[in-house]
Protein backbone atom coordinates (compact mmCIF):
# COMPACT_ATOMS: atom_id res chain seq x y z
CA UNK A 1 0.00 0.00 0.00
CA UNK A 2 1.38 3.41 -1.00
CA UNK A 3 1.95 5.88 1.88
CA UNK A 4 -0.77 8.29 0.74
CA UNK A 5 -3.29 5.44 0.50
CA UNK A 6 -2.17 4.27 3.92
CA UNK A 7 -2.84 7.68 5.44
CA UNK A 8 -6.21 7.93 3.69
CA UNK A 9 -7.14 4.62 5.31
CA UNK A 10 -6.00 5.86 8.73
CA UNK A 11 -8.13 9.01 8.36
CA UNK A 12 -11.15 6.88 7.45
CA UNK A 13 -10.51 4.64 10.45
CA UNK A 14 -10.25 7.71 12.66
CA UNK A 15 -13.63 8.93 11.43
CA UNK A 16 -15.14 5.45 11.81
CA UNK A 17 -14.04 5.47 15.44
CA UNK A 18 -15.52 8.94 15.92
CA UNK A 19 -18.89 7.64 14.77
CA UNK A 20 -18.93 5.18 17.70
CA UNK A 21 -19.38 8.21 19.97
CA UNK A 22 -22.02 8.06 22.70
CA UNK A 23 -23.04 10.25 25.65
CA UNK A 24 -22.06 8.84 29.02
CA UNK A 25 -22.97 11.85 31.16
CA UNK A 26 -25.15 14.99 30.97
CA UNK A 27 -24.49 17.76 33.49
CA UNK A 28 -27.21 19.83 35.17
CA UNK A 29 -26.54 22.64 32.69
CA UNK A 30 -27.02 20.28 29.77
CA UNK A 31 -23.34 19.83 28.96
CA UNK A 32 -22.77 16.45 27.36
CA UNK A 33 -19.73 14.28 27.96
CA UNK A 34 -18.79 11.76 25.27
CA UNK A 35 -16.81 8.58 25.04
CA UNK A 36 -16.26 5.99 22.31
CA UNK A 37 -16.20 2.34 21.45
CA UNK A 38 -13.31 2.46 18.95
CA UNK A 39 -11.30 -0.16 17.10
CA UNK A 40 -8.35 1.84 15.83
CA UNK A 41 -7.64 4.97 17.88
CA UNK A 42 -7.76 6.26 21.44
CA UNK A 43 -10.47 8.81 20.70
CA UNK A 44 -10.73 10.08 24.27
CA UNK A 45 -6.99 10.78 24.34
CA UNK A 46 -7.05 12.44 20.93
CA UNK A 47 -9.81 14.91 21.82
CA UNK A 48 -8.11 15.70 25.14
CA UNK A 49 -4.80 16.51 23.44
CA UNK A 50 -6.18 18.12 20.27
CA UNK A 51 -8.73 20.46 21.79
CA UNK A 52 -8.83 22.65 18.69
CA UNK A 53 -11.05 19.98 17.13
CA UNK A 54 -14.72 20.12 18.14
CA UNK A 55 -15.88 16.79 19.51
CA UNK A 56 -19.48 17.66 18.54
CA UNK A 57 -18.64 18.76 15.00
CA UNK A 58 -16.26 16.27 13.42
CA UNK A 59 -16.21 15.06 9.81
CA UNK A 60 -14.01 12.93 7.56
CA UNK A 61 -12.38 16.13 6.30
CA UNK A 62 -11.56 17.15 9.87
CA UNK A 63 -10.30 13.64 10.59
CA UNK A 64 -7.92 14.03 7.65
CA UNK A 65 -6.77 17.41 8.95
CA UNK A 66 -6.26 16.01 12.46
CA UNK A 67 -4.20 13.12 11.15
CA UNK A 68 -2.05 15.49 9.08
CA UNK A 69 -1.52 17.62 12.21
CA UNK A 70 -0.43 14.55 14.18
CA UNK A 71 2.17 13.81 11.49
CA UNK A 72 3.66 17.31 11.44
CA UNK A 73 1.82 18.85 8.48
CA UNK A 74 -0.24 22.05 8.61
CA UNK A 75 -3.09 20.61 6.59
CA UNK A 76 -4.21 17.48 4.72
CA UNK A 77 -3.27 18.71 1.19
CA UNK A 78 0.30 19.26 2.41
CA UNK A 79 0.47 15.56 3.30
CA UNK A 80 -1.06 14.50 -0.03
CA UNK A 81 1.49 16.59 -1.95
CA UNK A 82 4.49 15.64 0.20
CA UNK A 83 7.65 14.22 -1.34
CA UNK A 84 8.58 10.56 -1.12
CA UNK A 85 11.09 11.32 1.65
CA UNK A 86 8.54 13.37 3.62
CA UNK A 87 6.00 10.56 3.32
CA UNK A 88 8.55 8.02 4.53
CA UNK A 89 9.21 10.21 7.57
CA UNK A 90 5.47 10.63 8.18
CA UNK A 91 4.99 6.86 8.05
CA UNK A 92 7.83 6.35 10.54
CA UNK A 93 6.36 9.01 12.81
CA UNK A 94 2.97 7.31 12.74
CA UNK A 95 4.35 3.80 13.26
CA UNK A 96 6.67 4.85 16.10
CA UNK A 97 4.51 7.38 17.95
CA UNK A 98 4.68 5.21 21.06
CA UNK A 99 8.51 5.15 20.99
CA UNK A 100 9.56 8.70 20.20
CA UNK A 101 8.11 11.90 21.62
CA UNK A 102 7.31 13.82 18.44
CA UNK A 103 7.26 17.16 20.29
CA UNK A 104 10.72 16.52 21.76
CA UNK A 105 11.98 15.34 18.38
CA UNK A 106 10.79 18.56 16.71
CA UNK A 107 12.45 20.56 19.48
CA UNK A 108 15.67 18.62 18.88
CA UNK A 109 15.60 19.45 15.16
CA UNK A 110 14.93 23.14 15.91
CA UNK A 111 17.80 23.28 18.42
CA UNK A 112 20.27 21.81 15.93
CA UNK A 113 19.15 24.24 13.22
CA UNK A 114 19.44 27.23 15.58
CA UNK A 115 22.79 26.18 17.05
CA UNK A 116 24.44 25.61 13.66
CA UNK A 117 22.52 28.23 11.68
CA UNK A 118 21.33 25.62 9.19
CA UNK A 119 18.06 24.34 7.80
CA UNK A 120 17.78 20.56 7.87
CA UNK A 121 16.11 19.34 4.71
CA UNK A 122 13.60 16.49 4.42
CA UNK A 123 16.28 13.82 4.00
CA UNK A 124 18.20 15.15 6.99
CA UNK A 125 15.06 15.11 9.15
CA UNK A 126 14.39 11.53 8.05
CA UNK A 127 17.95 10.49 8.92
CA UNK A 128 17.73 12.21 12.30
CA UNK A 129 14.48 10.39 13.09
CA UNK A 130 16.04 7.05 12.13
CA UNK A 131 18.95 7.94 14.40
CA UNK A 132 16.49 8.34 17.27
CA UNK A 133 15.05 4.90 16.58
CA UNK A 134 18.52 3.34 16.77
CA UNK A 135 19.68 5.05 19.96
CA UNK A 136 17.85 4.23 23.21
CA UNK A 137 16.60 7.50 24.66
CA UNK A 138 17.64 9.26 21.45
CA UNK A 139 14.76 11.73 21.33
CA UNK A 140 12.84 11.28 24.55
CA UNK A 141 11.03 7.97 24.83
CA UNK A 142 7.54 7.88 26.30
CA UNK A 143 4.32 5.89 26.13
CA UNK A 144 1.98 8.28 24.25
CA UNK A 145 0.41 6.31 21.43
CA UNK A 146 -2.96 7.22 19.96
CA UNK A 147 -3.33 3.84 18.27
CA UNK A 148 -5.05 0.93 19.94
CA UNK A 149 -3.30 -2.41 20.30
CA UNK A 150 -3.07 -4.71 17.26
CA UNK A 151 -5.76 -6.99 18.65
CA UNK A 152 -8.13 -4.07 19.05
CA UNK A 153 -7.28 -2.68 15.62
CA UNK A 154 -8.21 -5.78 13.69
CA UNK A 155 -11.12 -5.20 11.36
CA UNK A 156 -14.23 -7.31 11.77
CA UNK A 157 -13.92 -10.88 10.48
CA UNK A 158 -10.20 -10.51 9.89
CA UNK A 159 -8.16 -13.27 11.47
CA UNK A 160 -4.61 -12.58 12.59
CA UNK A 161 -2.11 -13.70 10.00
CA UNK A 162 1.36 -14.92 10.79
CA UNK A 163 3.99 -12.74 9.17
CA UNK A 164 6.28 -14.63 6.77
CA UNK A 165 9.83 -15.10 7.95
CA UNK A 166 12.11 -12.86 5.95
CA UNK A 167 15.50 -14.01 4.71
CA UNK A 168 17.96 -12.08 6.91
CA UNK A 169 20.63 -12.21 4.19
CA UNK A 170 24.36 -12.05 4.96
CA UNK A 171 25.17 -11.74 8.66
CA UNK A 172 28.06 -10.18 10.56
CA UNK A 173 28.82 -12.57 13.40
CA UNK A 174 32.22 -11.36 14.62
CA UNK A 175 34.50 -8.34 14.77
CA UNK A 176 36.67 -6.89 13.37
CA UNK A 177 35.03 -6.79 9.95
CA UNK A 178 36.54 -8.86 7.19
CA UNK A 179 38.77 -6.96 4.77
CA UNK A 180 36.10 -6.97 2.05
CA UNK A 181 33.28 -5.92 4.38
CA UNK A 182 35.39 -3.17 5.95
CA UNK A 183 36.24 -1.76 2.52
CA UNK A 184 32.54 -1.77 1.56
CA UNK A 185 31.53 -0.08 4.83
CA UNK A 186 34.24 2.59 4.49
CA UNK A 187 33.21 3.36 0.91
CA UNK A 188 29.58 3.64 1.99
CA UNK A 189 30.53 5.97 4.86
CA UNK A 190 32.51 8.23 2.52
CA UNK A 191 29.59 8.45 0.10
CA UNK A 192 27.08 9.19 2.85
CA UNK A 193 29.45 11.78 4.39
CA UNK A 194 29.52 13.74 1.12
CA UNK A 195 25.74 13.63 0.92
CA UNK A 196 25.37 14.88 4.49
CA UNK A 197 27.90 17.68 3.88
CA UNK A 198 25.84 18.89 0.93
CA UNK A 199 22.68 18.90 3.00
CA UNK A 200 23.88 20.62 6.17
CA UNK A 201 26.32 23.05 4.46
CA UNK A 202 28.65 23.60 7.46
CA UNK A 203 30.18 27.03 7.96
CA UNK A 204 33.71 25.57 7.93
CA UNK A 205 33.60 22.68 5.44
CA UNK A 206 37.36 22.24 5.04
CA UNK A 207 37.94 21.99 8.78
CA UNK A 208 35.01 19.60 9.03
CA UNK A 209 36.56 17.39 6.34
CA UNK A 210 39.91 17.34 8.19
CA UNK A 211 38.14 16.02 11.29
CA UNK A 212 36.38 13.28 9.31
CA UNK A 213 37.98 9.82 9.50
CA UNK A 214 35.91 7.23 7.62
CA UNK A 215 38.07 4.30 8.74
CA UNK A 216 37.88 5.20 12.42
CA UNK A 217 34.13 5.80 12.11
CA UNK A 218 33.57 2.32 10.66
CA UNK A 219 35.90 0.63 13.13
CA UNK A 220 33.80 1.98 16.02
CA UNK A 221 30.35 1.71 14.41
CA UNK A 222 29.64 -1.85 15.53
CA UNK A 223 30.23 -3.37 18.94
CA UNK A 224 30.23 -6.96 20.15
CA UNK A 225 26.88 -6.57 21.94
CA UNK A 226 25.20 -5.81 18.58
CA UNK A 227 26.20 -9.17 17.07
CA UNK A 228 25.03 -11.08 15.19
CA UNK A 229 23.62 -8.40 12.90
CA UNK A 230 22.36 -8.37 9.34
CA UNK A 231 24.96 -6.86 7.03
CA UNK A 232 22.30 -4.82 5.21
CA UNK A 233 20.97 -3.48 8.50
CA UNK A 234 24.49 -2.66 9.69
CA UNK A 235 25.09 -0.70 6.48
CA UNK A 236 21.83 1.18 7.04
CA UNK A 237 23.14 2.32 10.44
CA UNK A 238 25.72 4.42 8.62
CA UNK A 239 22.92 6.57 7.20
CA UNK A 240 21.09 6.62 10.52
CA UNK A 241 24.05 7.68 12.68
CA UNK A 242 26.22 9.75 10.36
CA UNK A 243 24.06 12.88 10.21
CA UNK A 244 24.45 13.44 13.94
CA UNK A 245 28.18 12.60 13.77
CA UNK A 246 28.85 15.08 10.97
CA UNK A 247 26.92 17.78 12.83
CA UNK A 248 29.21 17.14 15.82
CA UNK A 249 32.26 17.44 13.53
CA UNK A 250 30.93 20.70 12.11
CA UNK A 251 30.46 22.00 15.64
CA UNK A 252 34.08 21.09 16.50
CA UNK A 253 35.23 22.80 13.29
CA UNK A 254 33.32 25.97 14.21
CA UNK A 255 34.97 26.04 17.64
CA UNK A 256 38.42 25.49 16.10
CA UNK A 257 37.85 28.28 13.57
CA UNK A 258 36.69 30.63 16.35
CA UNK A 259 39.81 29.96 18.41
CA UNK A 260 41.98 30.70 15.38
CA UNK A 261 40.46 34.10 14.76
Amino acid sequence: MMPVDYFKLQAKNLFRDYKTQYVYQIDADGTKHYTYNPKYFDMDGIFIDFQEFDEEDFSLMKAQHLLATMLGFKKWPDLLNASEVELELAKLRFDNQGRISLDEWEEGVAEIEAEHNITIDAQGRLDYFKHGLCVPGGHGFFDKDYRLSPDQRRTYNELPRQAPKADPGPQIASLPLSKADRAEFIETARRVFESVMERIEPRNPELTRKLWDAEDYIDTLLTEDMLPISKDYALSLIDAFLVHHVIDLADQADKTAKRGQ
